[in-house]
Protein backbone atom coordinates (compact mmCIF):
# COMPACT_ATOMS: atom_id res chain seq x y z
CA UNK A 1 0.00 0.00 0.00
CA UNK A 2 1.54 3.29 -0.86
CA UNK A 3 1.70 6.45 1.40
CA UNK A 4 -0.82 8.06 -0.08
CA UNK A 5 -3.30 5.07 0.14
CA UNK A 6 -2.39 4.70 3.81
CA UNK A 7 -3.00 8.00 5.01
CA UNK A 8 -6.28 8.21 3.15
CA UNK A 9 -7.19 4.98 5.44
CA UNK A 10 -6.11 6.04 8.59
CA UNK A 11 -8.16 9.61 7.87
CA UNK A 12 -10.81 7.20 7.19
CA UNK A 13 -10.71 5.60 10.19
CA UNK A 14 -10.01 8.59 12.16
CA UNK A 15 -13.39 10.07 10.54
CA UNK A 16 -15.14 7.32 11.46
CA UNK A 17 -14.04 7.59 15.10
CA UNK A 18 -14.93 10.96 15.26
CA UNK A 19 -18.43 10.17 14.00
CA UNK A 20 -19.23 7.65 16.33
CA UNK A 21 -17.98 9.70 19.30
CA UNK A 22 -20.42 12.70 18.44
CA UNK A 23 -22.92 10.14 17.48
CA UNK A 24 -22.99 8.46 21.03
CA UNK A 25 -22.66 12.34 22.66
CA UNK A 26 -25.63 13.72 20.96
CA UNK A 27 -27.01 10.42 21.84
CA UNK A 28 -26.62 10.47 26.09
CA UNK A 29 -26.97 14.59 25.51
CA UNK A 30 -30.98 13.65 24.27
CA UNK A 31 -30.99 11.13 26.89
CA UNK A 32 -29.68 13.11 29.52
CA UNK A 33 -32.31 16.00 28.86
CA UNK A 34 -35.40 13.54 28.67
CA UNK A 35 -34.62 12.39 32.15
CA UNK A 36 -34.26 16.36 33.17
CA UNK A 37 -37.52 17.32 31.53
CA UNK A 38 -41.02 17.46 32.49
CA UNK A 39 -41.31 15.14 29.12
CA UNK A 40 -39.78 12.12 31.23
CA UNK A 41 -42.36 9.27 31.97
CA UNK A 42 -42.75 8.85 35.49
CA UNK A 43 -43.29 5.72 37.11
CA UNK A 44 -47.58 4.54 36.92
CA UNK A 45 -48.45 5.56 40.24
CA UNK A 46 -51.82 3.85 41.87
CA UNK A 47 -53.47 6.93 41.10
CA UNK A 48 -52.69 7.25 37.47
CA UNK A 49 -54.21 10.92 35.84
CA UNK A 50 -55.64 10.86 32.48
CA UNK A 51 -53.91 11.26 29.32
CA UNK A 52 -50.55 11.26 30.76
CA UNK A 53 -47.88 8.77 29.87
CA UNK A 54 -46.50 6.69 32.39
CA UNK A 55 -43.52 3.77 32.41
CA UNK A 56 -44.42 0.68 34.02
CA UNK A 57 -41.42 -1.71 34.89
CA UNK A 58 -41.78 -5.44 34.40
CA UNK A 59 -40.31 -7.31 37.46
CA UNK A 60 -40.49 -10.57 35.17
CA UNK A 61 -39.01 -8.52 32.04
CA UNK A 62 -35.71 -8.00 30.38
CA UNK A 63 -34.03 -6.37 27.52
CA UNK A 64 -31.84 -7.78 25.44
CA UNK A 65 -28.21 -7.10 26.94
CA UNK A 66 -29.53 -8.14 30.97
CA UNK A 67 -30.95 -4.83 31.75
CA UNK A 68 -34.17 -3.93 32.92
CA UNK A 69 -37.27 -3.66 30.77
CA UNK A 70 -40.12 -1.38 30.81
CA UNK A 71 -43.68 -0.43 28.75
CA UNK A 72 -45.55 2.76 28.54
CA UNK A 73 -49.24 3.13 29.22
CA UNK A 74 -51.45 5.89 28.82
CA UNK A 75 -55.34 5.64 30.56
CA UNK A 76 -57.64 7.35 28.73
CA UNK A 77 -60.77 6.30 26.63
CA UNK A 78 -61.51 2.66 28.90
CA UNK A 79 -63.58 1.90 25.69
CA UNK A 80 -60.65 2.07 22.95
CA UNK A 81 -57.32 0.16 23.51
CA UNK A 82 -54.28 0.26 21.10
CA UNK A 83 -51.49 -1.93 22.10
CA UNK A 84 -48.62 -1.17 20.24
CA UNK A 85 -46.05 -3.43 19.76
CA UNK A 86 -42.58 -1.53 19.01
CA UNK A 87 -40.06 -2.09 16.54
CA UNK A 88 -36.50 -1.78 16.91
CA UNK A 89 -34.13 -4.30 13.94
CA UNK A 90 -33.92 -7.81 14.36
CA UNK A 91 -30.80 -10.16 15.21
CA UNK A 92 -30.84 -13.94 14.01
CA UNK A 93 -27.07 -14.98 14.40
CA UNK A 94 -23.77 -13.85 15.96
CA UNK A 95 -22.04 -11.23 13.99
CA UNK A 96 -26.20 -9.41 14.29
CA UNK A 97 -25.88 -9.89 17.80
CA UNK A 98 -22.72 -8.09 18.58
CA UNK A 99 -23.68 -5.43 16.66
CA UNK A 100 -26.72 -3.63 18.66
CA UNK A 101 -27.79 0.12 17.76
CA UNK A 102 -26.00 2.84 19.28
CA UNK A 103 -25.79 6.81 18.47
CA UNK A 104 -22.53 6.56 17.52
CA UNK A 105 -22.64 3.36 15.17
CA UNK A 106 -25.26 5.35 13.42
CA UNK A 107 -23.49 8.20 13.09
CA UNK A 108 -20.22 6.70 11.88
CA UNK A 109 -22.24 4.29 9.51
CA UNK A 110 -21.37 1.06 10.87
CA UNK A 111 -23.70 -2.21 11.06
CA UNK A 112 -26.46 -1.74 13.58
CA UNK A 113 -29.05 -4.13 13.42
CA UNK A 114 -31.02 -4.50 17.12
CA UNK A 115 -32.18 -2.23 20.19
CA UNK A 116 -30.65 -4.18 23.07
CA UNK A 117 -31.72 -1.93 26.10
CA UNK A 118 -34.32 0.82 27.14
CA UNK A 119 -32.05 3.73 28.02
CA UNK A 120 -33.70 7.08 28.55
CA UNK A 121 -33.35 7.90 24.42
CA UNK A 122 -35.39 5.43 23.25
CA UNK A 123 -38.12 7.16 25.09
CA UNK A 124 -38.62 9.35 22.26
CA UNK A 125 -38.72 6.46 19.68
CA UNK A 126 -41.69 4.99 21.89
CA UNK A 127 -44.20 7.59 23.53
CA UNK A 128 -45.68 11.18 22.17
CA UNK A 129 -45.23 10.81 18.36
CA UNK A 130 -47.18 9.96 15.67
CA UNK A 131 -49.99 7.61 16.98
CA UNK A 132 -48.98 8.12 20.31
CA UNK A 133 -48.83 11.71 20.29
CA UNK A 134 -51.22 13.55 23.42
CA UNK A 135 -50.36 16.81 22.32
CA UNK A 136 -51.88 17.18 18.71
CA UNK A 137 -55.61 17.64 17.88
CA UNK A 138 -54.78 15.93 14.44
CA UNK A 139 -54.22 12.70 16.16
CA UNK A 140 -57.42 10.83 16.10
CA UNK A 141 -56.01 7.93 18.75
CA UNK A 142 -55.53 10.85 21.42
CA UNK A 143 -58.07 10.04 23.44
CA UNK A 144 -57.43 5.82 22.98
CA UNK A 145 -55.92 4.21 26.17
CA UNK A 146 -52.53 2.60 25.49
CA UNK A 147 -50.50 -0.41 26.32
CA UNK A 148 -46.94 0.34 24.22
CA UNK A 149 -45.20 -3.37 24.80
CA UNK A 150 -41.42 -1.54 23.99
CA UNK A 151 -38.73 -3.75 22.32
CA UNK A 152 -35.22 -4.56 23.15
CA UNK A 153 -34.87 -8.22 22.44
CA UNK A 154 -34.45 -8.31 18.20
CA UNK A 155 -36.86 -11.71 18.67
CA UNK A 156 -39.83 -10.07 16.70
CA UNK A 157 -41.45 -10.07 20.73
CA UNK A 158 -41.90 -14.25 20.10
CA UNK A 159 -38.48 -15.69 21.76
CA UNK A 160 -37.72 -17.71 24.69
CA UNK A 161 -34.10 -18.13 24.83
CA UNK A 162 -30.75 -16.64 26.30
CA UNK A 163 -28.14 -16.79 23.18
CA UNK A 164 -24.46 -16.72 23.69
CA UNK A 165 -22.54 -14.83 21.61
CA UNK A 166 -19.05 -13.63 21.23
CA UNK A 167 -18.82 -9.44 21.15
CA UNK A 168 -16.82 -7.61 18.40
CA UNK A 169 -14.54 -7.33 21.73
CA UNK A 170 -13.81 -10.80 22.11
CA UNK A 171 -15.78 -11.17 24.71
CA UNK A 172 -18.37 -14.01 25.59
CA UNK A 173 -21.98 -12.50 26.29
CA UNK A 174 -25.41 -13.13 25.94
CA UNK A 175 -28.16 -11.80 24.32
CA UNK A 176 -31.55 -12.55 26.55
CA UNK A 177 -34.20 -13.38 23.58
CA UNK A 178 -37.40 -12.74 26.01
CA UNK A 179 -40.04 -10.93 23.56
CA UNK A 180 -42.51 -13.45 24.30
CA UNK A 181 -41.62 -12.92 28.24
CA UNK A 182 -42.15 -9.57 27.89
CA UNK A 183 -44.96 -9.57 25.65
CA UNK A 184 -47.22 -12.09 28.67
CA UNK A 185 -45.67 -9.34 31.41
CA UNK A 186 -46.90 -6.65 29.34
CA UNK A 187 -50.78 -8.42 28.58
CA UNK A 188 -50.73 -8.82 32.60
CA UNK A 189 -50.68 -5.07 32.96
CA UNK A 190 -52.82 -4.34 30.24
CA UNK A 191 -55.59 -6.50 31.00
CA UNK A 192 -55.56 -4.89 34.49
CA UNK A 193 -55.37 -1.29 33.51
CA UNK A 194 -58.16 -1.93 30.78
CA UNK A 195 -60.35 -4.85 31.52
CA UNK A 196 -63.28 -4.39 29.00
CA UNK A 197 -62.38 -2.17 25.82
CA UNK A 198 -64.94 -2.29 22.91
CA UNK A 199 -62.65 -1.71 20.37
CA UNK A 200 -58.88 -2.90 20.30
CA UNK A 201 -56.30 -1.67 17.48
CA UNK A 202 -53.54 -4.09 17.69
CA UNK A 203 -50.61 -1.84 15.63
CA UNK A 204 -46.83 -2.87 15.53
CA UNK A 205 -43.87 -1.07 13.51
CA UNK A 206 -41.46 -2.13 11.49
CA UNK A 207 -40.28 -5.58 14.01
CA UNK A 208 -43.80 -4.69 15.86
CA UNK A 209 -45.22 -4.97 12.39
CA UNK A 210 -44.24 -8.53 12.10
CA UNK A 211 -45.38 -9.79 15.19
CA UNK A 212 -48.85 -8.46 14.95
CA UNK A 213 -50.15 -11.75 13.34
CA UNK A 214 -48.22 -13.86 15.50
CA UNK A 215 -49.74 -12.65 18.89
CA UNK A 216 -53.19 -11.22 18.01
CA UNK A 217 -55.00 -14.45 18.60
CA UNK A 218 -53.36 -15.27 21.76
CA UNK A 219 -54.13 -11.36 22.52
CA UNK A 220 -57.55 -11.56 21.88
CA UNK A 221 -58.51 -14.87 22.94
CA UNK A 222 -56.17 -15.05 26.15
CA UNK A 223 -57.00 -11.67 27.26
CA UNK A 224 -59.77 -9.97 25.55
CA UNK A 225 -62.10 -12.91 23.98
CA UNK A 226 -65.32 -9.95 24.49
CA UNK A 227 -63.95 -7.90 22.57
CA UNK A 228 -65.24 -8.02 18.76
CA UNK A 229 -64.17 -5.16 17.45
CA UNK A 230 -60.50 -5.88 17.05
CA UNK A 231 -58.38 -4.16 14.12
CA UNK A 232 -55.10 -5.14 12.85
CA UNK A 233 -52.39 -3.25 11.75
CA UNK A 234 -49.01 -3.95 10.43
CA UNK A 235 -46.79 -1.10 9.42
CA UNK A 236 -43.63 -2.06 7.15
CA UNK A 237 -43.21 -5.54 7.80
CA UNK A 238 -41.29 -7.00 5.05
CA UNK A 239 -38.26 -9.06 4.80
CA UNK A 240 -37.43 -12.21 2.72
CA UNK A 241 -35.39 -14.72 4.78
CA UNK A 242 -35.20 -18.12 3.94
CA UNK A 243 -34.23 -19.40 7.69
CA UNK A 244 -36.91 -17.98 9.63
CA UNK A 245 -38.20 -21.15 10.50
CA UNK A 246 -35.38 -22.20 11.49
CA UNK A 247 -34.40 -18.56 13.47
CA UNK A 248 -37.41 -19.17 14.79
CA UNK A 249 -37.13 -22.20 16.23
CA UNK A 250 -33.67 -22.88 17.07
CA UNK A 251 -32.48 -19.48 17.21
CA UNK A 252 -35.02 -17.51 19.16
CA UNK A 253 -36.59 -20.84 20.76
CA UNK A 254 -40.49 -19.71 20.38
CA UNK A 255 -43.37 -21.42 20.57
CA UNK A 256 -44.30 -24.21 18.74
CA UNK A 257 -47.54 -22.81 17.30
CA UNK A 258 -45.58 -19.69 16.04
CA UNK A 259 -42.43 -21.06 14.37
CA UNK A 260 -44.65 -24.27 13.06
CA UNK A 261 -46.55 -21.90 10.98
CA UNK A 262 -43.41 -20.34 9.13
CA UNK A 263 -43.43 -22.06 5.81
CA UNK A 264 -41.74 -19.93 3.03
CA UNK A 265 -38.90 -16.64 3.36
CA UNK A 266 -41.82 -14.25 3.98
CA UNK A 267 -42.62 -14.62 7.52
CA UNK A 268 -45.50 -11.61 7.98
CA UNK A 269 -47.45 -13.20 5.31
CA UNK A 270 -47.11 -16.94 6.89
CA UNK A 271 -48.31 -15.55 10.04
CA UNK A 272 -51.29 -13.58 8.84
CA UNK A 273 -52.39 -16.77 6.71
CA UNK A 274 -51.97 -19.08 9.78
CA UNK A 275 -53.77 -16.42 11.52
CA UNK A 276 -56.87 -16.00 8.78
CA UNK A 277 -56.75 -19.71 8.60
CA UNK A 278 -57.85 -20.39 12.62
CA UNK A 279 -59.97 -16.69 13.08
CA UNK A 280 -60.99 -15.50 9.74
CA UNK A 281 -63.04 -12.47 9.70
CA UNK A 282 -62.93 -12.00 13.25
CA UNK A 283 -60.83 -9.28 12.80
CA UNK A 284 -59.91 -6.14 10.67
CA UNK A 285 -56.54 -6.83 8.53
CA UNK A 286 -54.58 -3.44 7.49
CA UNK A 287 -50.84 -3.02 6.01
CA UNK A 288 -48.46 -0.46 4.89
CA UNK A 289 -45.45 0.29 3.09
CA UNK A 290 -43.60 2.80 1.17
CA UNK A 291 -42.61 1.48 -1.94
CA UNK A 292 -38.99 1.77 -2.05
CA UNK A 293 -38.31 1.56 2.03
CA UNK A 294 -34.42 2.26 2.73
CA UNK A 295 -34.14 0.83 5.89
CA UNK A 296 -35.91 -2.80 5.43
CA UNK A 297 -33.86 -2.77 1.59
CA UNK A 298 -30.41 -2.65 3.39
CA UNK A 299 -31.79 -5.20 6.14
CA UNK A 300 -32.29 -7.26 2.63
CA UNK A 301 -29.24 -6.36 0.78
CA UNK A 302 -27.26 -7.97 3.98
CA UNK A 303 -28.80 -10.78 3.89
CA UNK A 304 -28.39 -11.63 0.41
CA UNK A 305 -25.00 -9.30 -0.39
CA UNK A 306 -23.84 -8.98 3.02
CA UNK A 307 -23.72 -5.43 2.61
CA UNK A 308 -25.92 -3.53 5.27
CA UNK A 309 -26.77 -0.40 3.04
CA UNK A 310 -28.79 0.13 0.88
CA UNK A 311 -28.89 1.59 -3.16
CA UNK A 312 -31.31 2.19 -5.54
CA UNK A 313 -30.98 -1.42 -7.19
CA UNK A 314 -31.88 -2.57 -3.53
CA UNK A 315 -34.94 -0.78 -3.36
CA UNK A 316 -36.22 -1.93 -6.87
CA UNK A 317 -35.90 -5.03 -5.57
CA UNK A 318 -37.98 -3.97 -2.30
CA UNK A 319 -40.04 -2.62 -4.72
CA UNK A 320 -41.10 -5.49 -6.63
CA UNK A 321 -41.63 -8.19 -3.61
CA UNK A 322 -43.87 -5.71 -1.75
CA UNK A 323 -46.19 -5.91 -5.03
CA UNK A 324 -45.97 -9.42 -4.74
CA UNK A 325 -46.66 -9.07 -1.06
CA UNK A 326 -49.46 -7.13 -1.44
CA UNK A 327 -51.39 -9.07 -3.86
CA UNK A 328 -50.01 -12.71 -1.82
CA UNK A 329 -52.11 -10.74 1.64
CA UNK A 330 -55.12 -9.65 -0.90
CA UNK A 331 -55.36 -13.35 -1.74
CA UNK A 332 -55.56 -14.03 2.26
CA UNK A 333 -59.20 -12.05 2.48
CA UNK A 334 -59.63 -9.13 -0.48
CA UNK A 335 -60.89 -7.40 2.92
CA UNK A 336 -57.11 -6.14 3.59
CA UNK A 337 -56.68 -2.78 3.82
CA UNK A 338 -53.66 -1.12 2.40
CA UNK A 339 -51.70 2.03 3.01
CA UNK A 340 -49.16 2.55 -0.02
CA UNK A 341 -46.61 6.08 -0.49
CA UNK A 342 -44.04 6.83 -1.75
CA UNK A 343 -43.09 9.60 0.90
CA UNK A 344 -39.54 10.44 1.25
CA UNK A 345 -37.25 12.63 4.16
CA UNK A 346 -34.10 14.28 2.87
CA UNK A 347 -31.08 13.33 4.25
CA UNK A 348 -32.87 10.00 5.95
CA UNK A 349 -34.52 7.53 3.57
CA UNK A 350 -31.12 7.49 1.32
CA UNK A 351 -32.70 7.93 -2.21
CA UNK A 352 -35.32 5.32 -1.08
CA UNK A 353 -38.56 6.29 0.69
CA UNK A 354 -39.91 6.54 4.85
CA UNK A 355 -39.51 3.21 6.94
CA UNK A 356 -42.85 2.92 8.90
CA UNK A 357 -44.85 5.88 9.49
CA UNK A 358 -47.64 5.34 12.36
CA UNK A 359 -45.59 6.34 14.96
CA UNK A 360 -43.62 9.20 13.02
CA UNK A 361 -44.60 13.05 12.61
CA UNK A 362 -45.79 12.28 9.32
CA UNK A 363 -48.45 9.46 10.39
CA UNK A 364 -50.50 13.25 10.77
CA UNK A 365 -48.83 15.01 8.14
CA UNK A 366 -48.03 13.53 4.88
CA UNK A 367 -51.26 12.38 2.85
CA UNK A 368 -51.49 9.96 -0.01
CA UNK A 369 -54.33 10.35 -2.57
CA UNK A 370 -55.44 13.55 -0.15
CA UNK A 371 -55.58 11.35 2.70
CA UNK A 372 -53.41 10.82 6.07
CA UNK A 373 -52.15 7.33 7.57
CA UNK A 374 -54.08 8.39 10.29
CA UNK A 375 -57.30 9.53 8.98
CA UNK A 376 -57.00 5.95 6.84
CA UNK A 377 -56.53 3.98 10.13
CA UNK A 378 -59.08 5.42 12.25
CA UNK A 379 -61.72 5.01 9.67
CA UNK A 380 -60.59 1.24 9.50
CA UNK A 381 -60.83 1.04 13.55
CA UNK A 382 -65.12 1.95 12.83
CA UNK A 383 -65.44 -0.16 10.05
CA UNK A 384 -64.61 1.66 7.07
CA UNK A 385 -61.69 -0.46 5.34
CA UNK A 386 -59.87 0.64 1.93
CA UNK A 387 -57.16 1.51 0.27
CA UNK A 388 -54.48 4.06 -0.78
CA UNK A 389 -51.49 4.62 -3.16
CA UNK A 390 -52.29 1.31 -4.88
CA UNK A 391 -51.18 3.16 -7.94
CA UNK A 392 -48.19 3.29 -6.84
CA UNK A 393 -47.74 -0.12 -7.48
CA UNK A 394 -48.36 -0.70 -10.77
CA UNK A 395 -45.07 -2.59 -12.43
CA UNK A 396 -42.30 -0.58 -14.25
Amino acid sequence: MGLKDKINKNNFKRGIVFASKVGDYVENRIGRAIEESSFKAENLPSDPKEMTWYKVPLEKGLSGDGSEYHIYVKKADPDKLCIFLSGGGVAYNEYMAARPVTGGKVAAGLPNYYWNNLRPFTQIMNINVGITDIMSDKNPFKNWSFVVITYATGDFHVGCNDYPYQGEDGSDNILHFHGYVNFLESMKVSKALFPNPKSILIAGNSAGAFAVPALASEIADDYYPKTSNITLFSDSGLLLYKNWRKTARNIWQTKDSIWKSIHGDNITLDWYRALYAKHGDRFRYLYSSSTHDYLLSAYYNDIIRKKYKTDQDVQNEYYHQLIQMVKELKEITPKFGMFIDDWKIPFITMGGTVHTSVREPHFLLFTEQGITMAKWLIDACEGKVYDVGMDLLKQE
